[in-house]
């Protein structure tokens, strides 16, 4: 996650791309379908996908403030799940991405 602008310097309402790894106890806990309805309900598009390591990536575009929500949520995660840490990188968007899927472990990004 390379090419990270600070969020203070976005236009907070300005449409973006979010990547996110997340760590901690979030796989096996339904942290990726805690993930696909957040976005559901913020309307952004893009994907999560557990990784080999235990982690749990999301790549992300919309509107900035809902992302900056869907992070707020990442952080929290679903009863069960343990967060640790969320590293985050603020990119700009690509506009590829469309609708937002579950991938499976095998996924080889956008």
């Amino acid at each position: 996650m390379s090419e990270e602008t600070s969020p203070e310097a976005a236009d907070t309402g300005a449409f973006a791309r979010l990547e996110a790894r997340v760590t901690g106890r979030v796989q096996g806990v339904g942290y990726r379908y805690f993930v696909l309805d957040r976005a559901a309900a913020l309307d952004v598009d893009g994907w999560v996908a557990n990784e080999p390591d235990g982690s749990v990536r999301c790549v992300v575009e919309g509107d900035r403030r809902s992302l900056e929500r869907f992070l707020a949520q990442l952080r929290e995660g679903p009863r069960g799940a343990r967060v640790e840490r969320v590293d985050e990188a603020w990119l700009a968007p690509t506009h590829s991405l469309s609708g937002f899927t579950v991938r499976s472990g095998a996924h080889t990004g956008d």
